[in-house]
């Protein structure tokens, strides 16, 4: 290691939620505790029944269980270190840890925003061009859509691992968050991260606005076709699905361009983890709902599954 690379700090103190109660702060553990298992729990059996039932296996399902994959892994890079500060206190991590973290969230969140548009695409070519929907949703596009995202967000974030590692830190080691998030920790460094600022706020503000205005092109798209169908009911039907994945989305863009393409300096330290709070523990949670626990081919699919279950146990 080089000059450079040389630091006096060694670890970095997260102070996310350090103003709550120890024992609001045991209580919050809790539900976050039982907000991740379902999480993880949801997330998993979804992605076992597509792999089991013939029914799922459809290019919507893909995405769904890409997207399932890809929430249990991004909100595990977050929570369970979050568990470990409400629940024990203990608020030290590894700046190698916390670089790791920090790389990893962004990378999975832009992946995850690339996910969001390929699905809106897929719901758009369903739904108005139902009868072309086979011709070009075919295996091999669907296949290309994943590994194009999870490329990019690999890809276009690895940049921050790098210049990360080439920051020195010789001050404060105390992070205002309760994870490694960009803006507090460019703050502590001892070097020139004005190349770092500036790379993230063009990146960010690309991947984000991007991703949404196209997803939501797509989705006007939609809600345009869903109204000139014939039959209310099939536009009732329509309009529920769309308005519930609308939310889900207001969610996970609305707190990341608080946070990230709109920051703003007067906003508090528990403020600030509230709004973080949204992206990285109650979207990953909403997703297997919205998207298909309330889907009655997914039910059946897993009732199915259960059936079986049943009969391998107690023959």
């Amino acid at each position: 290691m080089g000059p450079e690379n040389e630091t006096s700090v060694t670890e970095f103190i997260l102070e996310g939620f350090s103003g709550l109660d120890q024992r609001l702060q045991l209580f919050l553990s809790l539900v976050l505790l039982l907000i991740y298992l379902t999480t993880v729990i949801g997330n998993a059996t979804i992605i076992l029944l597509v792999c089991v039932d013939h029914c799922l296996q459809t290019p919507m399902y893909f995405f769904i269980s890409n997207l399932a994959f890809l929430e249990i892994w991004f909100t595990s890079s977050i929570s369970i270190k979050l568990f470990v500060i409400l629940g024990s206190g203990r608020r030290t991590i590894s700046l190698s840890s916390c670089f790791v973290q920090s790389y990893f969230y962004f990378a999975m969140g832009c992946t995850e925003f690339i996910l969001l548009v390929v699905m809106s695409f897929d719901r758009y070519i369903a739904i108005c061009e139902p009868l072309h929907y086979a011709a070009i949703m075919k295996p091999q596009l669907c296949i290309h859509l994943v590994v194009a995202a999870w490329v990019a967000g690999i890809t276009l974030w690895s940049y921050r691992l790098v210049l990360l590692y080439k920051l020195t830190f010789c001050g404060s080691n105390k992070i205002h968050n309760f994870f490694c998030d960009n803006s507090p920790l460019f703050r502590l460094s001892c070097s020139d991260t004005s190349l770092l600022w500036k790379i993230d706020s063009v990146l960010s503000s690309f991947v984000i606005l991007g991703s949404l205005c196209l997803t939501l092109a797509f989705y006007m798209g939609i809600l345009f076709c869903i109204l000139h169908l014939p039959e209310a009911s099939g536009r009732k039907k329509a309009f529920t699905t769309c308005s519930s994945h609308l939310i889900t989305l207001a969610i996970a863009y609305g707190s990341c361009i608080a946070l990230y393409v709109c920051p703003s300096e007067d906003i508090s330290l528990e403020t600030n983890g509230m709004v973080a709070l949204l992206n990285t523990v109650l979207y990953p949670f909403l997703n297997p709902f919205i998207y298909s626990l309330r889907n009655k081919t997914v039910i059946l699919a897993l009732n199915k599954a259960i059936a079986r279950a049943k009969v391998q146990l107690f023959p």
